[in-house]
């Protein structure tokens, strides 16, 4: 096994998680089988009951594991399906030494962060890896060198290089900032030289050194950068902007990165097939044809709160031939001044998951609006439930209908909290969570869509549509026609006599790859390409 451990310096947001995913698709190009794991070292064992606006969204595992969205980076990038041991955290550590410790495994040891935690964290890292058959397991570690809560982990792969044999099985890869200072432009290299010397002073040497700058590094700042840092020339390569996420693998590749890491390792590529994967990237945004959709939501000032829905998108334009534009809308603007420009101008709309009371009328009065208009829409967990509000209140005449997450004292309780919650005390990882099977109903336009009767996707949610309302929304003209295997469950909602006016109780963007979309993604792009240009989807 070959690990690559990938750390970030200066500040955060330099795109560790897509430099490592990044690496991790060009190695898979040359046919080595690679897996990823995430290290998140904040004390909560697992990202379940954090805010978006705290860390941006939950993202869901196949496993029912929530988990860093850059999980969701990796999967994409690597169309693999990770579990939740793929994400390690500093409360999932902590925890699983404390529970040895209450029953003795350590033999009455003092127990401490050195061997203890350590080990624990050498030794989950080592377990996940093997366990996939991977030949090579990237390690992306959150957060950045010099932070406190980082240093067992830092000091646990140092150990790991040492055990492994120094720079035999192990790599670090470094990311750190060169910014351009003044009106001359001139790209400075001290942050990317302190970042170093910290790293160097735990103990750790990076090989590689990607730098996050503007534009391509100057020749003569790579090199000033190599002599400083002690790496070689070649190793120091540039993560520049780019248009969009999926172009920085061919950055990467014409720097000549997959040739050092594959020499560095002795590895032999098996094969070389990066040509599907540009030819993707150029879709995104080689398109005449433009849609915008309005994705209405609570957490809109942060974008990375819907990640996987703007990456869906991204999937669904390619292969629909047009480009996306999503732009934002605050359901606390629509319900406190009503529908806004971006909602006139949208050629499709959709409402993503949710929780908490703010926001949901504007919600609401946002479906009522594209049911109107006949605008293509998509309600997605928490959008499913507000298309069925909606529809309960303004078609089938059920005044004051809600959710009772909303409203415990609404007089129709149209969506409910499941069963199997209602004695459910504690907030963490006790959802419904995970990949169910659902059965889709066949002559739908969701069964058109995915092409088979019986699909497995990803959900997360406490509440569900009430089954004793069911009967009278069908017959209103709200068909569902996704169901749980077990029938009692639904899934998947269409409205009669409308385009494409669909939602889904699960979580499609969660699955969404490159070259293959999510299909109800899919489906709002191709119907807001033809509500736009006219014709038929």
């Amino acid at each position: 096994m070959k690990y690559i451990f990938v750390t970030g310096g200066v500040i955060s947001g330099l795109g560790k998680g897509i430099t490592a995913s990044s690496i991790g698709r060009l190695l898979e190009s040359r046919g080595i089988k690679v897996t990823a794991i995430k290290i998140d070292p904040y004390l909560n064992v697992d990202a379940g009951t954090m805010n978006p606006f705290e860390h941006g969204e939950v993202y869901v595992l196949d496993d029912g594991g929530e988990v860093d969205l850059d999980l969701g980076n990796y999967e994409r990038f690597l169309d693999i399906s990770l579990t939740s041991a793929h994400n390690i955290t500093t409360g999932k550590v902590y925890k699983s030494v404390i529970e040895k410790e209450r029953t003795g495994e350590y033999l009455g040891k003092t127990v401490q962060i050195i061997p203890h935690i350590t080990n624990e964290i050498k030794a989950h890292i080592v377990n996940v890896a093997e366990a996939t058959g991977a030949e090579v397991c990237i390690v992306e570690l959150g957060g950045t060198v010099g932070d406190i809560e980082s240093m067992p982990f830092l000091e646990a792969v140092r150990q790991m290089n040492q055990d492994l044999g120094k720079g035999r099985s192990c790599l670090f890869v470094h990311t750190t900032l060169v910014p351009i200072m003044g009106t001359v432009g001139e790209q400075k290299t001290k942050p990317t030289q302190h970042s170093v010397k910290e790293l160097r002073a735990i103990g750790i040497q990076p090989d590689i050194l990607v730098a996050r700058c503007k534009e391509p590094l100057e020749e003569s700042i790579r090199r000033k950068i190599s002599l400083f840092c002690d790496v070689p020339i070649e190793a120091v390569v540039t993560a520049a902007d780019a248009r969009s996420i999926y172009d920085v693998p061919m950055t990467l590749e014409e720097q000549g990165l997959t040739d050092y890491v594959m020499q560095r390792f002795g590895l032999t590529a098996k094969l070389d097939e990066l040509e599907e994967w540009r030819a993707f990237a150029g879709r995104i945004h080689d398109q005449e044809r433009v849609v915008k959709i309005a994705c209405v939501g609570k957490y809109t000032n942060l974008a990375d709160s819907y990640i996987s829905h703007l990456e869906a998108f991204h999937h669904a334009g390619a292969e629909a031939g047009a480009r996306v534009q999503v732009v934002f809308v605050d359901s606390e603007v629509v319900q406190q001044y009503g529908i806004t420009e971006e909602l006139l101008g949208a050629d499709g709309i959709l409402i993503p998951g949710g929780f908490g009371t703010r926001g949901i009328e504007g919600k609401i009065a946002t479906a009522k609006f594209a049911r109107e208009n006949r605008i293509p829409f998509l309600g997605v967990c928490l959008g499913f439930q507000i298309a069925t509000i909606e529809f309960a209140r303004n078609v089938l005449g059920m005044e004051g209908a809600n959710s009772t997450e909303f409203d415990p004292d609404t007089p129709f309780p149209v969506v409910d909290l499941l069963p199997e919650q209602k004695n459910v005390k504690k907030m963490g990882a006790t959802m419904r969570l995970g990949a169910q099977p659902v059965m889709v109903e066949e002559g739908s336009l969701a069964f058109e869509l995915y092409g088979k009767a019986l699909i497995m996707e990803r959900h997360r949610h406490r509440f569900e549509v009430n089954p004793k309302h069911i009967e009278e929304l069908e017959k209103g003209g709200w068909k569902f026609t996704g169901r749980s295997a077990d029938g009692i469950k639904m899934e998947i909602g269409e409205m009669k006599g409308h385009d494409y006016y669909v939602a889904s109780q699960f979580h499609p963007e969660f699955k969404s790859r490159p070259g293959k979309p999510s299909p109800l993604h899919f489906g709002l792009v191709r119907a807001a390409i033809a509500h736009k240009y006219g014709g038929t989807q």
